[in-house]
């Protein structure tokens, strides 16, 4: 197996309270993907909703994924003002989430 050497995921799990409106929904995942364009360590976005067939979500029902270069890149971006601005916007709205950073590992056959 190899563990990539510059790409390290944060991936963020969560549910948002049954109050915040899809409006709402849409304003702060768009405010999400636009962090890319105003953070330098951050790298990609993507996310999207649960859509297993199995039911082991837990209740959780979206998933951001954000790609950085570093360990020290993701901490750069928590640390950063943009994101600690956003993130006091999120959080408020979501009832559940989970955090998690990895660097993926490829598998070599």
């Amino acid at each position: 197996m190899a563990e990539t050497k510059e790409t390290v995921k944060h991936i963020v799990i969560g549910k948002f309270k049954d109050e915040i409106s899809e409006e709402r929904i849409d304003e702060l995942i768009k405010g999400y993907a636009n962090l890319v364009n105003l953070i330098p360590t951050m790298k990609s976005f993507h996310w999207g909703k649960d859509v297993s067939g199995e039911n082991l979500h837990q209740g959780y029902t979206h998933v951001f994924e954000s790609t950085f270069e570093s360990v020290e890149g993701i901490a750069e971006y928590v640390a950063h003002p943009t994101h600690v601005e956003y993130a006091n916007l999120l959080l408020p709205s979501l009832e559940k989430v989970l955090i998690i950073d990895y660097k993926p590992t490829f598998v070599n056959l």
